[in-house]
């Protein structure tokens, strides 16, 4: 093949001009039996044949192709970046071309479609925050009404009311300061004070704090066996026990009556330790364990909402542990019970 993969507008000009004005010598000599006449022509030919074929290249085609450039490299080059684009570096052949703006094709289709998921996960967010917001202060408002409607009078019902509009603000102000969490942790402006401590006593602090809201629903909370052995970790022990207190609150609330939430820890290698919160409760599907870490996603409305919570508690355990460099995992099946796991870094010897 005469004309190569990365042939300049020059060389594709000059070759199509010599094939040209061959044929024509050719002709001009069968014809007029001159071969002066058919060496002028070859020249005449060759050069205005080689002129007009790389005009039309440079002018149209590659114009045409550096107006597609602009439009897909979004970027102003200066005038030593043209030159040498334009005269030191190899020219592009066509099929490069197309490969660059199938590319750019693909990647435009991708922002595109990010960028629609994230505008639908944002009206989500604010539909379910508007949600999540107007029902502790309607009933907040509700109750305060009726008591200066005149119930602040009757003994009878003021304090249970007082007591409900206080449970709904108390409600209010954990939404916002969960809220104010996740903002925070997500423009990490809440360092990390890493400790090394073990786990396992950690585990146990929060199953004590919790030890009440268990007996409620007659949930046993353990260790798993073969688990017990003390394992020390490197991380910010506060934060750490908050998402202790997340996941096992969770197992608590969805969890079944006589239930039981169990603790493991396991030694992944030597940089690395895996603890999970397993329980036996209500589970979820397949297809809602992608999402259980978004604000306010619930697998359940009816459910969920019935047992509390501000929503955020998946969020803020998930963000945590990417704040420590780590990830959280999630296994559960419907009416069988789910698995939260997350890995830290082990104390270094």
């Amino acid at each position: 093949m005469l004309i190569k993969k990365n042939s300049s507008p020059t060389y594709i000009a000059i070759l199509t001009g010599l094939l040209i004005s061959f044929l024509c010598g050719i002709i001009v000599w069968v014809t007029a039996l001159n071969v002066m006449y058919a060496g002028l022509s070859f020249i005449f030919i060759f050069a205005v044949a080689s002129y007009l074929i790389y005009s039309v290249l440079n002018n149209f085609i590659y114009r045409k192709i550096k107006l597609i450039y602009k439009f897909i490299s979004q970027t102003k080059a200066t005038k030593r970046e043209e030159f040498y684009a334009s005269e030191l570096l190899p020219q592009k052949t066509l099929d490069e071309v197309n490969e660059d703006v199938e590319k750019w094709a693909e990647e435009r289709k991708g922002e595109i479609e990010r960028l629609e998921s994230n505008e639908q996960f944002r009206k989500e967010f604010l539909m379910n925050l508007a949600h999540e917001l107007r029902t502790p202060i309607f009933s907040s408002q509700g109750y305060i009404h009726t008591l200066l409607d005149g119930a602040l009078h009757d003994e009878n019902v003021n304090q249970v009311f007082l007591s409900n509009a206080a449970k709904s603000i108390d409600r209010l102000a954990d939404l916002v300061d969960d809220l104010d969490e996740i903002s925070k942790l997500e423009s990490n402006r809440i360092p990390l004070n890493k400790s090394e401590f073990i786990i396992q006593d950690l585990i146990m602090d929060v199953y004590d704090e919790l030890a009440q809201k268990a007996q409620l629903k007659n949930i046993t909370l353990k260790i798993k066996k073969g688990c017990e052995r003390p394992v020390e970790v490197f991380a910010d022990v506060q934060k750490i026990k908050q998402v202790l207190v997340n996941l096992i609150e969770n197992s608590i609330k969805y969890g079944n009556e006589h239930g039981e939430t169990t603790a493991g820890v396991y030694e992944v290698d030597e940089k690395n330790v895996f603890i999970e919160i397993t329980d036996n409760g209500m589970g979820m599907a397949d297809e809602h364990i992608p999402r259980v870490y978004e604000r306010f996603y619930r697998t359940d409305t009816a459910r969920t909402r019935s047992v509390g919570g501000t929503g955020l508690g998946l969020a803020i355990v998930k963000h945590i542990i990417e704040a420590h460099n780590h990830t959280v995992t999630c296994r559960s099946k419907l009416d069988v019970g789910s698995s939260f796991g997350f890995t830290l870094d082990k104390r270094m010897k």
